[in-house]
């Protein structure tokens, strides 16, 4: 039997004790040289200022985990531009071609004061507006609801812990325009041809339109005659629309690659929302066959995009451009006044009348709305009205092609999809949504639709006043805690919005079909 062990064969230490095989001197002789001198000039420095009790902090230094938020503690907000060259032929004018452009971004990200936990996944998501807003004032518009509530979708979706990233468009907001496109006031339209010819009885010319409604003409005298332009009419600078949905779609994978890689979401992709006339532009950047040569690669960005939203989008449009009959607008420019930037139509659709749905105008939502449009716009801000020392300002936005999003795109489409809608929606309606519900392939498990009662095209801003916002018990409003009044329909799509992008889910489903109510209960 070896001497230096005890009968149960443990080690006896120098003392004859019983040892386990471990001791602080084998310890001690077991680390490398470089080991042993840190831990002696530690051991030495935290005694001799304070003393043995040192000893303990730095124990507790080594073992305890440094603090972190696992949600956001606050909102931070920041304004940047993303430079880059017009590729030739990617606008209908060419003289556009070759030219420097810079995309304006507007980013809302949360903020953890203490770091953000390592188990707290980060996300992102890249959201694009519709035809005349920029992205700004549709997502973050500033005021509160009836209830205190903000209106802003990006605080709403910081405060959930995403990321998100708001472009204004080529043509819109804070981005390019060009000299000879938008800031040319000149290139607002002129009156029509003389009906049923092409004969035009003005010496500065004549404009034909594809869609009077959203592009009208004469806007050089309804508009402009008195700011900037002083009662002359003007021929124009440039004389073709100002951007095809291909356009935009440059726009977006710029967004979607600097968003990454600014953002750093945990699994590598963003979620894509578009608004109106930002749907068929999501649209198009998700569909795999685009034959454009200037946009070649579709899969790539498709592959960085994890989910799709569409709100109160446009819906069944020609797959690929095609010029209308009488030929595309003649205009790259048109203007909107206060009056029609700020109006909030409510269709009479069924139980979406003024009566019924109380409170769904928040109070000065529509004057933060012109405030916003006119601190964004440049020079429209100088242009309108009717006296020449007191410009009323004008919104601008471009003309442009529509096309890209339809029943055969909606089909390819192989990302997870949330769409929602407004019952009372006037501009785009209702229908868009179950079409597009239905369009998209069958075997897709994680798809939904959700419509929303009192609510019209812009219901991010819309809200609820009176007794019908207090849902029914034993029933609850979707998205805030129980027993608080309904927000409106712009707590809903805030809240919806997180759910999808954080979970893929709505009301806890990845499919189906669900309407909510005028008090916020989820059907």
């Amino acid at each position: 039997m070896d001497g230096s062990r005890n009968g149960d064969g443990s080690r006896k230490d120098d003392g004859g004790r019983k040892s386990d095989g471990w001791s602080p001197g084998r310890w001690w002789r077991g680390r490398p040289l470089r080991h042993r001198w840190w831990i002696a000039v530690g051991t030495c420095l935290a005694v001799g200022v304070f003393g043995v009790g040192g000893l303990l902090a730095v124990d507790a230094i080594r073992i305890e985990q440094a603090p972190c938020d696992d949600k956001p503690t606050d909102t931070t907000t920041s304004d940047y531009t993303l430079d880059f060259t017009v590729p030739n032929g990617m606008m209908p004018d060419p003289q556009f071609n070759g030219q420097k452009a810079q995309l304006s971004v507007h980013r809302v990200a949360p903020e953890y004061a203490h770091g953000r936990c390592a188990q707290t996944p980060a996300r992102a998501a890249v959201l694009i507006h519709g035809r005349s807003v920029p992205g700004r004032p549709v997502f973050d518009l500033k005021g509160k609801d009836q209830n205190n509530n903000k209106l802003s979708v990006q605080e709403g979706l910081a405060r959930a812990g995403v990321d998100t990233f708001v472009p204004d468009l080529l043509g819109y907001g804070q981005s390019t325009r060009f000299p000879h496109g938008l800031d040319d006031p000149h290139n607002a339209s002129r009156p029509a041809f003389n009906a049923g010819s092409t004969t035009c009885a003005f010496p500065t010319g004549c404009d034909r339109t594809h869609n009077a409604q959203i592009f009208p003409l004469d806007q050089q005298r309804t508009k402009l005659g008195t700011n900037p332009l002083a009662g002359k009419m003007f021929a124009h600078s440039s004389d073709v629309r100002f951007a095809t949905i291909d356009t935009w779609v440059r726009d977006i994978r710029q967004v979607i690659d600097d968003a990454i890689a600014k953002a750093k979401p945990t699994n590598g992709k963003v979620t894509l929302v578009g608004y109106s006339l930002g749907g068929p532009r999501v649209g198009r950047t998700l569909y795999a066959a685009n034959p454009n040569p200037l946009l070649p690669d579709s899969a790539n960005w498709i592959g960085k995009v994890d989910r799709a939203v569409f709100m109160a989008s446009l819906f069944g449009l020609p797959t690929e451009e095609v010029t209308p009959a009488g030929g595309f607008v003649s205009f790259p420019l048109t203007v909107g006044d206060r009056a029609t930037m700020t109006s909030m139509p409510l269709a009479n659709g069924p139980g979406t009348n003024e009566q019924s749905c109380s409170g769904r105008v928040a109070p000065g939502s529509q004057d933060e709305l012109w405030k916003e449009l006119m601190k964004g716009d440049g020079a429209g801000k100088d242009w309108g009205g009717d006296d020449p020392h007191h410009p009323a300002g004008l919104n601008r936005s471009p003309t442009f092609s529509t096309y890209g999003w339809n029943t055969a795109v909606a089909g390819q489409v192989t990302v997870p999809t949330l769409i929602l809608h407004g019952f009372g929606d006037g501009t785009a309606p209702v229908a868009n949504s179950t079409a597009i519900y239905n369009a998209l392939p069958a075997a897709t498990k994680n798809k939904v639709v959700v419509q929303v009662t009192c609510a019209s095209h812009v219901f991010m801003w819309e809200g609820c006043s009176g007794d019908r916002c207090n849902a029914p018990s034993p029933s609850t409003v979707y998205g805030q805690q129980p027993g608080t009044p309904w927000a409106g329909p712009h707590g809903t799509v805030t809240a919806a919005l997180s759910e999808w992008i954080t979970n893929g889910t709505f009301n806890g489903a990845a499919s189906g079909k669900f309407t909510v109510d005028g008090s916020g209960v989820v059907h």
